[in-house]
């Protein structure tokens, strides 16, 4: 046998007898381990800060920058609807006929004060009308909005938690008021009530909280049957607090969400209503009322039109991402 060949052989043993080294199981002794002990000071800390549901959420809310953005947009909107009207040196049904469609910047020879957003056809500041009418407007979502949340709540967690044949008729009346059109209650209520404000809440708060009923009665169904619900029966807790304590807490969330993205669609199903005429009165303004006299002299004085619309686009704008930021902050499933 060669040299080389003896040579391949040794190499081909070692290779070998490697392989078989690392394929054998390895017993570990007690030189391989090393006793550091204790470190006293880091036994009780904490790895991560305890936090709350909704500081949590709070917390990835003001990450979104698109949502801080809308939050200022509208408050700054609804700062305006308050404080403008009340300082400014015009009222919303004062009338200067001889500076009728001034245009923006027009200083009144009567007062000497500026008309910033120029005036109407009736010589009324168009800016001291711009922010009453999203005073009206606001209010009128804002309100709505509340009594068809308090009512939904109500009405959706008892039909939600008692269920059966409670569940089965309270759904069929839901069924048979969301068969009735928004328009003709309102028609109806224009030609019963006085028109104006309240008309329109009445309207909208009688077929409005039927969406927030079905959603809270499928939430509460869901939730019912979990253990921190079966622990308070057992415990002898009455329904009404279990609902009130236990279940409507934990859909909050939702219901919030679900307010931010219905507060847009009332604020346009009134200025919709006053555009056609079945809005607030004159000489009150919103929104709508304020875009259904410009469109008269929209062709001649198109800034009129412009300035309504726009503040309906920002307003709904803002509510609707607003909504869709709070609904990825309340999603658990995006907790980090």
């Amino acid at each position: 046998m060669s040299k080389k060949e003896k040579e391949l052989q040794a190499a081909k043993a070692a290779q070998e007898a490697k392989y078989a080294a690392a394929a054998a199981p390895y017993t570990p002794t007690a030189e391989d381990f090393t006793w550091i002990g204790s470190d006293a000071s880091s036994r009780e800390a904490i790895a991560r800060p305890s936090i709350s549901f909704w500081h949590d959420a709070m917390r990835r809310l003001f990450k979104n920058k698109v949502a801080i953005v809308c939050m200022f947009v509208l408050v700054a909107i609804i700062l305006m609807a308050i404080f403008v009207p009340m300082f400014s040196p015009f009222t919303y049904n004062e009338q200067h006929v001889t500076h009728g469609n001034a245009p923006m910047f027009t200083v009144c020879e009567d007062t000497g004060h500026m008309h910033l957003c120029g005036t109407d056809n009736l010589g009324r500041d168009l800016f001291v009308r711009l922010w009453e009418g999203a005073r009206v407007s606001l209010t009128i979502a804002f309100v709505a909005v509340i009594v068809n949340c308090v009512v939904g709540l109500t009405y959706g967690g008892v039909s939600g938690y008692f269920g059966g044949w409670v569940d089965n008729i309270m759904m069929r009346i839901v069924e048979v008021i969301n068969g009735i059109p928004y328009m003709i209650v309102v028609i109806l209520l224009m030609m019963i009530l006085k028109p104006g404000m309240g008309a329109i809440i009445i309207a909208y708060s009688l077929v409005g909280w039927t969406g927030m009923a079905r959603l809270v009665r499928g939430q509460i169904v869901g939730l019912k049957e979990q253990e921190f619900v079966i622990a308070a029966k057992a415990m002898g807790a009455k329904p009404s607090r279990i609902i009130t304590k236990h279940l409507l807490p934990n859909i909050l969330s939702v219901v919030i969400v679900n307010i931010t993205l219905s507060i847009p669609g009332v604020i346009f199903s009134e200025a919709f209503l006053s555009f056609i005429g079945l809005g607030v009165p004159i000489p009150m303004s919103s929104w709508g009322t304020l875009a259904n006299d410009a469109i008269l002299v929209f062709r001649t004085y198109p800034m009129q039109l412009f300035l309504p619309s726009i503040c309906i686009c920002l307003t709904m704008l803002g509510f609707n991402l607003l909504g869709d930021a709070l609904r990825d902050a309340f999603d658990p499933k995006l907790r980090r």
